[in-house]
């Protein structure tokens, strides 16, 4: 890979829009740089609701995401702003389309923090994840104490979190951290046929149960139940339509 070429790649097809960590000769270890480049297409995407129904977040190669890029760390490379990082996966989270996280291989600390910030985790068999700061002496910063245990419920993220122990597709999928785990050789097939149901309904349904599933997470059980009778966010463009054809 030349230093000219694109650190995230994007591509359209069918109403879905797949982005792809594109470092895959260093694991798509995350650096400032990448992550301007995906906030870019983050951001894009975020106005393209019309167009594009569903996103899928992936990496090139044998890795999803190897985690934090330690020798960027190491020379200071810094992002624009001191929580750039972070930001950009409360962007990715809050993405208006569902988005689907494409998880072969490592899936490691800063990776897993992506992967969580997505909407829908299918992982292959042999992919990998864990949390390792405490193997490097890091802490989290970009969300993980926050969105690990909303996954994988308080005690299992103390395991991963406290132990960096390593768990398969199979086991992630147990404990809640993938949504489907397939063999290794049917990951693409599934991650298309998963997309194309989503991208197959209402869009506009897609984005209001976003929205409303984000904040009922902030209200109290009673609250959330009267705020979702308010239909809050309106009702799909498409539902006449939809209706008419029935």
């Amino acid at each position: 890979m030349t230093g000219t070429e694109a650190l995230v790649l994007r591509e359209d097809a069918d109403g879905v829009a797949t982005l792809t960590l594109n470092r895959p000769d260093k694991l798509n270890a995350l650096t400032p740089a990448l992550f301007v480049e995906l906030r870019a297409q983050i951001d894009a995407l975020a106005a393209q609701a019309s167009s594009v129904g569903c996103v899928v977040l992936t990496g090139a190669g044998r890795a999803f995401c190897a985690g934090n890029d330690l020798a960027a760390i190491a020379a200071r490379e810094q992002a624009p702003t001191p929580h750039y990082q972070a930001e950009t996966i409360d962007a990715l989270e809050s993405l208006p389309q569902p988005v689907i996280a494409k998880v072969r291989g490592y899936c490691f600390t800063g990776g897993l923090e992506l992967a969580l910030g997505c909407d829908l985790v299918v992982a292959a068999e042999s992919a990998v994840f864990g949390d390792t700061h405490g193997k490097w002496g890091l802490v989290p910063v970009w969300g993980m104490s926050v969105r690990l245990p909303e996954r994988v419920g308080r005690a299992t993220a103390k395991d991963l979190m406290f132990t960096g122990r390593r768990v398969d597709g199979v086991e992630a999928l147990r404990i809640g951290l993938a949504d489907r785990c397939v063999p290794d050789g049917g990951l693409d097939a599934a991650v298309a046929g998963l997309a194309a149901e989503i991208v197959g309904n209402s869009w506009g349904t897609s984005r209001i149960d976003k929205q409303l599933l984000a904040a009922s997470a902030r209200m109290e059980r009673r609250e959330a139940l009267l705020h979702e009778r308010s239909a809050p966010f309106g009702l799909p463009d498409d539902m006449a339509e939809r209706m008419a054809a029935r």
